[in-house]
């Protein structure tokens, strides 16, 4: 099979048959096409920015307990209100197939769960808030 794969402003000819491939040909990527130029009409006032999207939940003011790694959250062991000790488990968090205890960093309450049980959470993400 042949591909033809850009990298770098250049195209690479690349044919590859039983596992092994072999350069055909490399050619530049030809520039794109000039846009045709405007009458000297007076551009259009910029729009106001957008607002940015409402998230489903805001983060109270507090200490946010953070996602340490990409996961899925398997039970959430705390609710908002909640008085917890330094090193108490807030919640677990499934990633790579091990599930990883999140803790409370120090004493203090819960006043803010922004996860659910099954929820796909990022690296760094806010799970919880205490005061």
């Amino acid at each position: 099979m042949k591909y033809i794969v850009t990298l770098n402003g250049k195209n690479y000819e690349v044919e590859v048959e039983n596992a092994q491939a072999t350069l055909l040909s490399v050619t530049d990527v030809p520039a794109p096409p000039l846009a045709p130029v405007q009458s000297a009409a007076p551009a259009p006032a910029p729009a106001a920015a957008p607002a940015p999207a409402p998230q489903a939940q805001t983060q109270a003011a507090g200490e946010p307990v953070r996602a340490p790694m990409p996961g899925t959250i398997v039970s959430v062991k705390a609710v908002a209100g909640t008085a917890v000790k330094k090193g108490q488990v807030l919640m677990i968090l499934e990633a790579m197939k091990m599930e990883n205890e999140i803790t409370a960093p120090r004493d203090g309450t819960v006043i803010q769960v922004l996860v659910t049980q099954g929820a796909s959470v990022e690296a760094n993400a806010v799970l919880a808030v205490l005061n």
